[in-house]
């Protein structure tokens, strides 16, 4: 690998790029602002890219920050070259530039590790290469059994507890049953909408008697010292309680505490950030 500028004019998107949604998750910062940071400061992090045989650069890693260098315009552009990398070398390393971070759509994530899969043949394999649990890649795997409109509705505000919970919808429902039982547990909160999938064993009707007994709040209360251990342990740790939602409850619980309030606050936060950690 070697650093160089590249004209804008030989640098193409790669059709390889597990990115493709790029607005998601970039709700506070567009290609506009990031064009608008990088004329203020330069382009801090280069584009990685591989030669082709036309003389042009594919671009592996970095398209917001291609699309936004247009914009200023910046050219040529700093960019790191990587030789000899094959389609499969190509699509491992978009992948691990993107993987884990927050704002990559659910579905691109799941298409990129199900192409990891294909040149693994096993979820070992797709793990060592991607530092994902073998947990995760299965959930991720299960939402491209989803059906496309359910898909199209997902987005990165989903966060790690939602795809478990759609995981599981993906395992209890198929086609249009899979859109109408989201439709009704969508309101729900992720760790709810789990419990439900998980009882209605398959079964549209039984869910929406669940649907009606999670309106009553029968679902809302978890129970520590049960003879199964901790159950709101389990839920931080299997990805069912959101880092949001465990907050709220903390902040409930203390409302009426003096003095230390803010203390037990970052306690838990700390808390629940060590549990969430660890592979379910």
């Amino acid at each position: 690998m070697h650093a160089t500028s590249i004209p804008l004019a030989q640098l193409v998107v790669s059709n390889l790029n597990v990115r493709k949604a790029l607005d998601a998750g970039q709700e506070d910062s567009t290609v506009e602002e990031l064009a608008a940071s990088i004329r203020e400061k330069g382009l801090l992090s280069p584009l990685t890219v591989r030669p082709l045989a036309d003389g042009r650069f594919e671009i592996l890693v970095g398209q917001r920050r291609y699309l936004a260098c247009k914009l200023v315009p910046l050219d040529p552009v700093p960019c790191f070259v990587r030789q000899g990398l094959s389609d499969a070398d190509a699509i491992s390393l978009s992948l691990i530039e993107n993987v884990h971070r927050a704002d990559m759509h659910p579905i691109d994530k799941a298409k990129a590790l199900q192409a990891l899969y294909a040149k693994h043949g096993s979820y070992e394999g797709v793990a060592k290469e991607s530092a994902c649990s073998i947990a995760t890649i299965r959930r991720y795997l299960k939402l491209l059994e989803l059906p496309p409109v359910l898909q199209d509705r997902i987005g990165t505000a989903e966060g790690p507890s939602g795809i478990s919970a759609l995981s599981r919808l993906a395992s209890t429902f198929s086609g249009d049953e899979a859109v109408s039982a989201y439709n009704e547990i969508s309101g729900f909160t992720q760790r709810v909408q789990e419990e439900i999938l998980k009882r209605c064993n398959g079964d549209l009707e039984r869910l929406d008697e669940l649907v009606e007994e999670a309106q009553e709040g029968v679902f809302d209360i978890r129970r520590c010292g049960a003879t199964g251990g901790c159950q709101l342990v389990r839920d931080i740790v299997q990805g069912r309680l959101s880092e949001a939602e465990f907050s709220s409850m903390i902040k409930v619980a203390t409302s009426e505490t003096i003095g230390a309030a803010t203390i037990l606050r970052d306690a838990a936060t700390s808390f629940w950030r060590a549990l969430a950690r660890v592979d379910a």
